[in-house]
């Protein structure tokens, strides 16, 4: 601690102890103090900044980590929500009726209005299965329901990293 941050600690922190008061800084000695003080040294002020260097290079990566993790969530969210508009397109007789025919954004919409309008939507198997994709920046997920067959290293009823043209190849084409 530099000399002049102890001064100002002790001035600020000194007690009366015969009147037992609060501690409050004379501030007549702070001043005459201030006055005499020229200012920060160079040095000290580039100890500042590379402190803040230092934070800052801990930080950003951090950051940007988190913003990541939030992008994909948002996508596998989005994807979920799809995943009820489409059984909903399913189960209604006014929509589906039993069937994934027909199935696109803009009936997921119509079943489920708080989905993502950026949500895509497509039958597979002539109506037999469905595959509801979203893409939030870099990160695209998607989701084969119903009866439906992905390329090979691709899963059914599973929320994966993949888009629909990918995971169920021109299938998600025909519709």
């Amino acid at each position: 601690m530099t000399p002049a941050a102890g001064f100002l600690l002790g001035v600020l922190f000194e007690h009366r102890s015969a009147r037992n008061h609060p501690a409050r800084p004379r501030l007549g000695t702070i001043r005459r103090h201030l006055a005499a003080h020229q200012g920060f040294t160079v040095i000290e002020l580039l100890i500042v900044v590379q402190i803040v260097g230092i934070l800052t290079m801990l930080a950003v990566p951090t950051y940007l980590n988190y913003r990541t993790k939030a992008k994909q969530a948002t996508a596998q969210s989005n994807v979920r929500s799809a995943m009820t508009g489409a059984e909903m397109w399913y189960a209604d007789a006014n929509g589906g009726n039993g069937s994934y025919t027909g199935l696109m954004r803009s009936k997921l919409l119509l079943e489920t209005p708080g989905v993502d309008p950026a949500v895509k939507a497509v039958s597979l198997n002539g109506g037999a299965g469905y595959c509801v994709e979203d893409t939030n920046g870099p990160y695209s997920f998607d989701f084969i329901g119903g009866t439906a067959t992905p390329l090979s290293g691709w899963s059914v009823a599973t929320v994966q990293a993949a888009t629909c043209l990918t995971a169920a190849g021109t299938a998600a084409l025909s519709s």
